[in-house]
C-alpha cells in the first residue's frame, strides 16, 4: 500500500472515530474505504471491527474517567446486545442487501423527524422510563444482532434506544453506547478472526486514527453545553447516512 494511502486511512480513522463517539454510522465511510483498498466485502466487514473495538475502548475509558459512565449499571444493556451480536455474526442471511439498506435509510429518515420534533428530550433526557425492562432487553438484543451482522449504523439505533426507551440524555447515552459496542465487538470479531476475515495491518492503522478520533470526541462531548452540538452532529450524521443508504448520493454524484 502506497504511503499516501496510509495517511488517508489514518485521517479517515480520526474522522470516523470522532463521529462514532458522538453519533455513529462511521462504518458507512470505513467499509467503502476498505473495499476500495482491495478487501473483499466480508473481509472489510471483519477488518473494520479492529478499529471499532479499539476506538470504543478509548471512548469508554474517557467517558468513565469523566464520571459520565456507570460501568456496572451499563452492563445490563451490554449483555443482551452482546448475545445478539454473537448470533448476528454467525448467521448467514439470504437477504437482498440493497433492500436492507433502503429499509434502514427510511428508518433513519423517520428517526430524523423524531429528533427534530423534541430535541430537548435528546439533550436533557427524561427522569422516568416509559418502557419495561423486558422490552429494553429485547430491543438491545435485536440491535445486537444487527451490529454483529453489519456494524454500519448500529450506533444510531443504540442512541435512539437509550434516549427514547431508557431516558438517558445524549451524552450519557453515547457513554453507554461505547461500552455496549466494546463488549459485543469482542465475540463478533473473534468469529471473523476464526473465519480468516480480518487483515490486521490495515485494521490497526485504521484503529490508530479511530482511537485519536474517539479521544477527541469525548473531550468535545465533555464540554459544558456540548449536548446541543452533539444533537446537531447526530442530526447531520443521520441525514447523510439516510441519503447514502437510499442511494441519493449516487444520483447527485
Amino acid at each position: 500500500m502506497d504511503w499516501y494511502l496510509y495517511t488517508l486511512v489514518i485521517l479517515v480513522g480520526i474522522f470516523t472515530g470522532f463521529v462514532n463517539t458522538l453519533a455513529g454510522s462511521g462504518s458507512l465511510i470505513t467499509l467503502p474505504l476498505l473495499i476500495f483498498l482491495g478487501l473483499p466485502a466480508n473481509v472489510a466487514n471483519g477488518t473494520n471491527r479492529v478499529s471499532i473495538l479499539l476506538q470504543s475502548l478509548v471512548g469508554m475509558r474517557e467517558f468513565h474517567s469523566r464520571g459520565l459512565l456507570d460501568l456496572k449499571f451499563s452492563l445490563g444493556y451490554a449483555i443482551p446486545a452482546t448475545l445478539g451480536a454473537i448470533l448476528g455474526a454467525q448467521i448467514a442471511v439470504d437477504l437482498n442487501e440493497m433492500l436492507m439498506q433502503k429499509a434502514i435509510g427510511i428508518t433513519m429518515i423517520l428517526m430524523l423527524f423524531i429528533m427534530l420534533i423534541n430535541p430537548k428530550r435528546w439533550i436533557e433526557g427524561q427522569k422516568e422510563k416509559k418502557f419495561s425492562r423486558l422490552l429494553e432487553i429485547i430491543i438491545f438484543f435485536l440491535i445486537g444482532i444487527y451490529g454483529g451482522f453489519i456494524q454500519a449504523g448500529v450506533g444510531i439505533f443504540l442512541l435512539a434506544s437509550l434516549v427514547l426507551f431508557s431516558g438517558f440524555d445524549l451524552i450519557r447515552a453515547n457513554a453507554i453506547k461505547a461500552l455496549i459496542v466494546l463488549i459485543y465487538t469482542i465475540p463478533a470479531m473473534l468469529i471473523f478472526i476464526l473465519n480468516n476475515q480480518v487483515i490486521w495491518g490495515v485494521g490497526l492503522i485504521l484503529a490508530l486514527g479511530g482511537m485519536i478520533g474517539a479521544f477527541l470526541g469525548v473531550r468535545f462531548a465533555s464540554r459544558e453545553g456540548a449536548g446541543i452540538w452533539v444533537h446537531r452532529i447526530l442530526i447531520g450524521v443521520v441525514l447523510l447516512s439516510a441519503l447514502k443508504l437510499l442511494g441519493i448520493f449516487n444520483l447527485i454524484f
